[in-house]
């Protein structure tokens, strides 16, 4: 990978990660300064629901940061990369969790309110993204699966080089 790539790609997540921090701190404040009325419990819900959702986000950028570090030197094939990949993998997760507690949020709001109900269509829609972020994961979880072969592969390279500059 060349080095204006990862210049260029540090630069996004810099700014992605500045982003979700205003993103943030702006729904919190948001949920208690600008409503007229005390904030409801669905409401609270949400705003959490949304806060994690962002973290888990900046948990994949911090992650892909780390990996970007390990390509520039050269060390990404390495065990080390794991538990980035992994990080990368359980951040996915969380946020197909997330997403799916919004439509289990969704169906019951159904109930609570008269007059502001949700489509049941909607909430299926929502099920429908959860379970795409589920897939997202499962590819990365596919990826980490080739990297461990790659691992594997490097290191089984190094030491029959190395046999090999002890015979010559």
């Amino acid at each position: 990978m060349s080095k204006w790539a990862i210049a260029t790609l540090r630069v996004v997540i810099a700014i992605a990660l500045l982003g979700s921090v205003v993103v943030q701190a702006g729904m919190v404040a948001l949920l208690w300064w600008d409503t007229d009325e005390e904030p409801t419990a669905s409401g609270v819900a949400l705003v959490i629901i949304g806060v994690l959702g962002v973290v888990t986000l900046q948990v994949v950028a911090v992650c892909i940061w780390r990996l970007l570090t390990m390509v520039r030197r050269g060390t990404v094939f390495s065990r080390a990369a794991f538990r980035y990949v992994d990080g990368v993998i359980c951040a996915i997760s969380a946020t197909a969790v997330l997403i799916f507690a919004v439509a289990v949020w969704a169906r019951f709001a159904n109930h609570a309110t008269p007059g502001d109900e949700v489509a049941p269509g909607l909430v299926g829609l929502i099920c429908g993204f959860a379970l795409v972020a589920a897939g997202v994961a499962l590819v990365v979880y596919v990826m980490r699966a080739l990297l461990a072969q790659a691992v594997a592969l490097d290191s089984e390279t190094k030491h029959l080089k190395s046999e090999l500059d002890e015979v010559i």
